[in-house]
């Protein structure tokens, strides 16, 4: 048996590869419908393909049974691969032979090899247009010892790869005929699972993951650390703390089996079992015999860097859409999250008391929670995201998170992308070329810099560019950064949008409404093409008399508005705007809708 996860950057391969693993050890039938990405079966997953949640599949080759575990690449999703790396022996290292080492690269590898793990190297996508493999292997041995590998892990085993066409070789510019040669080096380089040596002590399992069946309830996986389990043992759960949480029967067994969960009446240490019959315990906690104290450590968590105030929407418009509205099921719903997702927190706000503060690691991991919440038919109105501040306890200064940056952008557009990142705060600390024309920009930037500069950068690079980010460490205050440019268009009225009034406003900004669209006093319809705020009446109709007009009437014409989606929307309101979130409708809007009260307000925060 051998237990690994695949790591990587985002879109360097890793579902791919899976889906070529499950093929060609025959999960899949003759006659079945073979999926792409199989592994990423969350609609959101699918949308944006881009893998959220950490998957498990097994396979059999050769008589080994290997338990595949998919993490996701994005830098937001980081606590999934943290708290995955624990119930595994070893971890398959993917990297793009023409991109070589990127952010999250560094970040999985450094936590593989802080818990002792020996990473083995895929370099895949070496048909790829472009590649290099051989600068990409010697960038990846760089990368191991600057991260101060050990001498053992620094002789790492490597294979060349195309996954998306399911072949691996084990010689440069060889194409192979399947993926038995990676197969072949992760039987011979991962270990066998060292619990299963302690396999006659008392059953204890620590929790990864969390997820719910229709049939049997709370589903609850880890790797068993020792003794056997089998279906309807007592077992307990014990909190981080060691207090125990509750006892019961397990209801139901399971291991692994391709993408399927199987019943299984006895599963022994080592191997990674999904068990039911709890209804409390959570990630981290741990599953024990009765006669067991003492819990397994958990791997600390990175905290989150950056947060959002959470609140219901008491918007004219508010409950209109949604049938759950009540801060009190908000509430529940976002601590239910926070249990069982180890890298969020959720704590009260100190703006109100209907008013919760949402923390994690980015804006597209609180846009995904957002965005499930919103699909589950809540209400809710979301503030603008903001970095979490820390005090230097041996010299008081304020810290705030900074993040490293690496921009793959087009010759012709570095020199505006350096003027923009650098404008906010950052700081360029390489520039290199990258092939075809291509130049690789890395810069340390705070977080703060980059909340709302995705479209920005993307107009910048007309749409040609990459943009990889991940957390780099806590650095000093770096001062005010600037704002949104551009003001926003505010409706002084309530009612329909009218075509009339819409068309004499086009010329005063981009809209986010259409004709026949509700509008409230207070609510955001567009923005403006200055920098200050325009209040403007989108209801107004053309005035009828009894009068022959001499004329023809133009037709109106209006422009398509630009619809924000709901990450677009979270980065580019101000200080004082929500965004207004229903299961049907994104709106924009002022936190005070009352516009003397707003004036009133901008007062006293320009006071010092």
């Amino acid at each position: 048996m051998r237990n690994i996860a695949i790591i990587a950057h985002v879109d360097h391969g890793k579902t791919t590869l899976v889906d070529q693993m499950l093929i060609q050890t025959g999960v899949f039938a003759a006659h079945e419908d073979r999926p792409e990405r199989a592994l990423d079966n969350i609609d959101q997953e699918q949308e944006r393909g881009i893998t959220i949640m950490a998957k498990c599949a097994s396979v059999t080759w050769n008589g080994t049974r290997i338990n595949i575990i998919d993490t996701p690449g994005h830098a937001d999703f980081g606590g999934e691969v943290e708290r995955i790396l624990s119930m595994v022996d070893g971890a398959v290292l993917l990297i793009d032979a023409a991109e070589g080492p990127m952010p999250q690269t560094r970040f999985v590898l450094s936590k593989a090899l802080s818990l002792g793990l020996k990473p083995m190297v895929v370099l895949n996508k070496v048909d790829r247009t472009g590649a290099d493999p051989e600068k990409a292997l010697n960038a990846v041995f760089d990368l191991f010892s600057d991260l101060g590998a050990s001498d053992d892990q620094l002789d790492f085993p490597y294979v060349y790869a195309a996954g998306r066409d399911g072949w691996a070789s084990k010689e440069e510019g060889v194409v192979g005929e399947n993926l038995n040669p990676l197969f072949e080096t992760i039987v011979e380089h991962t270990p066998a699972p060292e619990a299963a040596k302690r396999k006659d002590e008392p059953f204890t399992m620590l929790v990864s993951m969390l997820d719910a069946d229709p049939y049997v309830g709370r589903v609850l996986t880890g790797r068993i650390e020792s003794g056997s389990i089998r279906t309807g043992d007592l077992v307990q759960a014990l909190a981080r703390t060691g207090e125990p949480i509750e006892r019961a029967r397990l209801s139901k067994l399971f291991v692994m089996e391709g993408m399927n969960r199987i019943p299984a009446e006895v599963v022994h240490a080592g191997d990674i079992a999904a068990i039911a019959g709890f209804g409390t315990a959570n990630v981290a906690d741990t599953l024990a015999a009765p006669e067991v104290k003492e819990p397994i450590a958990a791997t600390a968590i990175d905290p989150p860097t950056m947060a959002v105030t959470i609140s219901i929407n008491d918007s004219p418009l508010g409950g209109r859409d949604g049938d759950k509205v009540q801060s009190r099921i908000i509430r529940d719903r976002l601590m239910r999250e926070a249990r069982s997702n180890v890298a969020i927190e959720v704590r009260d706000a100190s703006t109100g008391a209907d008013a919760l503060e949402l923390a994690g690691r980015g804006e597209l991991q609180l846009g995904v929670l957002i965005e499930t919440l919103r699909r589950e038919g809540f209400e809710l109105s979301v503030s603008r995201p903001r970095v979490l501040i820390r005090t230097d306890e041996a010299t008081g200064e304020r810290l705030e998170p900074y993040e490293e940056v690496v921009c793959d952008v087009d010759e012709n557009h570095a020199g505006t992308v350096i003027e923009s990142l650098t404008g906010r705060k950052a700081e360029l600390k390489n520039m290199s070329p990258a092939g075809a024309g291509h130049t690789r920009l890395v810069f340390d930037a705070p977080s703060r810099s980059l909340i709302g500069y995705g479209g920005r950068f993307l107009t910048e690079t007309r749409g040609k560019g990459v943009l990889n980010r991940v957390f780099s460490h806590w650095g000093p205050w770096r001062g005010v950064i600037e704002d949104r440019a551009r003001g926003a268009l505010i409706s002084m009225a309530d009612g329909k949008a009218s075509a009339f009034a819409l068309m004499n406003i086009e010329p005063r900004g981009t809209l986010f409404i259409g004709a026949g669209e509700q509008v409230y006093n207070g609510m955001v319809i567009g923005e403006c093409t200055r920098g200050d705020d325009l209040m403007v009446n989108p209801i107004k109709g053309k005035k009828l008399t009894n009068m022959r007009a001499s004329g023809k009437d133009d037709a109106v014409t209006l422009i398509t508005p630009k619809r924000l989606t709901l990450e677009q929307a979270i980065a580019w309101i101000a200080d004082d705007e929500q965004v207004e979130v229903t299961p049907s409708v994104i709106r924009v809007r002022k936190t005070e809708l009352d516009p003397i009260k707003r004036k009133q307000n901008q007062k006293l925060n320009k006071q010092p």
